[in-house]
């Protein structure tokens, strides 16, 4: 792997390129000057130019992540600003919202500038997501305006839900003053209790503590109930089940403000994965039915679900290579993103690589109000080049984060990221592994 300043005359020639604004698909090349799109099209060269061949390869936009943690400040160890950028970059992400749960946790005017400026410089456009409540206590509202004006995008207490109904409402009520949505992590606390995987057989045969999925679909019915009552912007972070589907859809026929998210491991796995208490496989929400699964990909196709999110979450190998009961929560995703989501949804369930794109570009640029036409004339580049058809195993190798939790090592993917290109950076996987 290697990130390099890209020449000032760059030309992506013999491509497949796929625009998934317009949902047009053509052949051609994309001439980039100075990092910007120059033409599109059959492009007649001159004078001193790079030229990458891209032949059997698919151009498109680049990706857009809307939930992924890079533990900086606080917690370098797992992930910083710039380990997070190159694993992006190797997953074909032009563009990342951080989560607040840092330490300290992102919840003032001064720590979202801190994120905006220190990765000014990085090959990936960062935005920070600021904390609905100070320190993240669930007590105190924080400065959204003031934070909104230093670059944060939107307002999460991630990882600590709001559990007070009358401060999701306050919260609601004041991020429809600066314009912005509200993520709620989406588990009662009571409900969800100890729980360390889903609740049912699989964790009564294996012993562990179960996590309701009432625990998730209860919070998200009050959180779709008082977003509706205050006519505010909710977006629902990593859904994991059926009953909270049902929820969605529902309300969604009436409300259009609202909007959801699904994560690869969430579509790829199902609970049966954690009998060999692999700890990579803990998560919050955690991973559920086989039918939970595939009422997923469902809520996929038919719109349910707007956008694709990884919730990359790095954790040490102490935190990771202990009990289960001991094992923090989260796993990585970025780099595994696509062919993850390429085998499941496109080979086993028949969707188009368009469609798939889709949810990974154009979607959740809609959400958080980010450009969405990255092949416009003069547009800054945010580019992807992808062999929608390479199959490979994920080896430790394809990880580039500071962490190397990942369930995905071992699993056959469909789907290489080649080239990613953003912020007049170019990165490039350096030969064919894995083939």
């Amino acid at each position: 792997m290697s990130v390099q300043k890209l020449n000032s005359r760059v030309v992506l020639q013999n491509g497949t390129l796929l625009d998934p604004l317009s949902g047009e698909t053509f052949s051609g090349d994309i001439l980039i000057e100075n990092g910007k799109i120059a033409q599109i099209g059959k492009i007649l060269f001159d004078g001193e130019i790079e030229k990458i061949d891209c032949s059997g390869k698919v151009i498109t936009h680049g990706f857009c992540d809307l939930h992924v943690h890079f533990r900086e400040p606080g917690r370098e160890d797992k992930e910083t600003l710039e380990t997070g950028t190159l694993a992006a970059l190797a997953g074909g992400f032009t563009r990342v919202c951080v989560m607040p749960n840092t330490n300290p946790p992102l919840d003032s005017p001064e720590a979202i500038n801190f994120i905006t400026k220190k990765s000014e410089n990085l090959a990936v456009y960062i935005h920070p997501i600021g904390a609905i409540t100070k320190n993240q206590g669930g007590d105190d509202i924080t400065e959204m305006g003031l934070m909104k004006k230093e670059g944060a995008v939107a307002f999460s207490d991630d990882g600590l839900p709001v559990q007070d109904g009358s401060m999701m409402r306050i919260a609601l009520e004041y991020s429809n003053l600066v314009e912005l949505p509200i993520i709620n992590h989406a588990e009662d606390e009571c409900l969800r209790s100890n729980g360390l995987m889903n609740d049912g057989v699989v964790s009564s045969q294996l012993g562990l503590d179960g996590n309701l999925d009432l625990a998730e679909s209860v919070m998200i019915h009050r959180d779709l109930e008082l977003a509706s009552y205050t006519n505010a912007r909710l977006h629902i972070p990593h859904v994991s089940s059926s009953k909270s589907l049902d929820h969605i859809r529902k309300v969604k026929l009436v409300n259009h403000k609202v909007t959801a998210e699904v994560t690869p491991h969430h579509l790829y796995f199902n609970e049966e994965a954690l009998r060999d208490f692999n700890t990579n496989l803990k998560v919050a929400p955690p991973i559920r039915t086989e039918s939970d699964r595939l009422n997923l990909i469902k809520a996929v196709k038919d719109g349910t679900i707007d956008c694709i999110a990884t919730d990359h979450a790095p954790h040490t190998i102490e935190d990771k290579e202990t009990t289960f009961d001991l094992a923090s929560f989260g796993m990585i995703g970025l780099e595994s993103c696509f062919g993850a989501v390429s085998k499941v949804l496109i080979r086993d369930n028949g969707m188009s690589l368009l469609d798939v794109v889709r949810l990974l570009t154009v979607r959740p640029r809609a959400i958080m109000g980010f450009e969405k036409d990255l092949f416009k004339i003069g547009a800054e580049v945010e580019l992807a080049v992808i062999d929608p058809n390479f199959e490979y195993v994920f080896k430790k190798e394809n990880i580039k984060s500071r962490s190397v939790n990942s369930p995905y090592i071992g699993e056959k993917m469909i789907g290489k990221i080649n080239y990613t290109i953003s912020k007049n950076k170019i990165y490039k996987e350096v030969g064919v592994i894995n083939k």
